[in-house]
């Protein structure tokens, strides 16, 4: 069977190396589907060689009704766990009475998710986008036009800085900050004015910010796709000092690290910060549709004037009724809370893999991962992992990243603390 899946994946790339391996049996039926994908589709994603049927909570179902924990979350954007009741039924209601109507005209929802919202997070607006890089690239455009219409930066001079090993999303403006080759290689020319720092450097962003023409920082509280790097204690807190102190705006990328994940409401609560711009996505619906945000207060919002930015789908009344309920079940349920207290135990158990095995555990909240020492390779534990039952993927070639549902119960995490030790050291 392993050997026909390989066939059938022939030309996918790493696809055929997940699935060659001796230690993930797949059935038939799984090889069938990823087959079709590699006829059809293209072959930007190497997924391990798992194919979900349905969901509930913390846990999902292959084709063939094996069960996993999943310890990705579809990057964070499960955060209330798979298939919400709640928000499922928010979804459903909504689609059964008015789905679109674009921004030409008003919806009964749009006005009362946009309140509910900024009253929740403290700012004055709320702009409303689908996907965590149309997040980004509103952020940026709203930066860039603050610059000049508020710091008087000359026309078409505005720069804004980020940090290497950033991960916004796969757009060009995207990849033109980005310092991983796989991500920009061929896709040139990039965008202008942007410029790189070291991450978790005060001193590079200060250095940077005496330049007139910087409009904006724009930073990740933790690094997500670099593999959980989290920060010294008091970098947001510098950051947001430096900003403040050069006339330059604060942009937060919580696209990943927002709503309950890292065991705050938002990353940047942990220092008690508040950025200029905060960006959401993912977990803003659930899981359930793509949704994200720029919030930001008037001096910064109101440079957005009517046609100068939007899109189609952005603020849809079902997008709009269901990210208000996976806000409500976040803050109902507690999951910050929750993601606080049941990351300090995954921690704790997964610090006792010994050293030769992993090398590092790190994170906060629910949003951690693990360094895979030498000798050991990152892929093939994960598919062992899911030969074991639990779902995860590597990333920068040995770092796990570990972040299931914030629904996940602590008997569930301790047998999945379990799992993830068992498979390491067996290797």
């Amino acid at each position: 069977m392993l050997s026909t899946l390989s066939r059938c994946l022939r030309g996918a790339g790493r696809r055929a190396r997940a699935a060659s391996s001796r230690h993930l049996t797949t059935s038939a039926r799984t090889a069938e589907i990823i087959a079709r994908e590699a006829r059809h589709g293209a072959s930007n994603y190497a997924p391990l060689p798992v194919a979900l049927a349905r969901g509930e909570g913390a846990v999902v179902w292959d084709v063939d009704d094996k069960r996993y924990y999943d310890f990705l979350s579809a990057y964070s954007a499960v955060n209330q766990g798979h298939c919400h009741p709640r928000i499922v039924q928010a979804l459903t209601s909504q689609a059964h009475t008015l789905t679109l109507t674009s921004r030409a005209f008003y919806n009964t929802e749009l006005g009362e998710y946009e309140e509910y919202a900024t009253q929740l997070f403290g700012f004055d607006k709320l702009l409303p986008m689908n996907t965590g890089v149309e997040g980004g690239e509103t952020a940026n455009k709203m930066a860039r036009k603050w610059g000049y219409m508020r710091k008087g930066i000359p026309q078409n001079e505005a720069r804004i800085i980020f940090c290497e090993n950033n991960f916004w999303g796969r757009t060009l403006s995207a990849v033109s900050s980005s310092t991983d080759p796989t991500a920009y290689t061929n896709y040139g020319p990039f965008m202008p004015g942007y410029d790189i720092i070291p991450f978790n450097d005060l001193a590079a962003l200060e250095e940077a910010c005496k330049d007139q023409r910087v409009a904006a920082f724009m930073v990740e509280p933790i690094q997500g796709e670099a593999g959980v790097v989290v920060p010294d204690e008091g970098y947001l807190r510098g950051v947001r000092d430096v900003c403040s102190r050069h006339n330059v705006l604060f942009i937060a990328d919580e696209v990943q690290t927002g709503l309950a994940r890292t065991g705050r409401r938002l990353a940047c609560d942990h220092e008690d910060v508040k950025p200029d711009i905060l960006i959401l996505g993912k977990a803003l619906s659930g899981g359930v549709l793509p949704v994200s945000a720029c919030l930001a207060n008037d001096e910064v919002m109101g440079c957005i004037t009517p046609g100068t930015h939007g899109s189609t789908y952005g603020g849809n009344p079902l997008a709009c009724r269901v990210a208000m309920a996976a806000l409500e079940v976040m803050e109902e349920e507690k999951l910050a809370e929750r993601a606080h207290h049941l990351g300090k135990l995954l921690r704790s158990e997964l610090s006792k893999i010994p050293s030769d095995a992993v090398t590092t555990v790190r994170g906060k909240g629910l949003m951690n991962a693990v360094v895979i020492a030498p000798g050991l390779d990152a892929w093939q534990v994960c598919l062992r992992l899911a030969e074991n039952g639990l779902l995860a993927k590597p990333t920068h070639g040995d770092i796990i990243r570990l972040a299931p549902p914030l629904v996940i119960s602590e008997e569930q995490l301790l047998e999945c603390a379990d799992i993830i030790k068992r498979t390491i050291q067996s290797m």
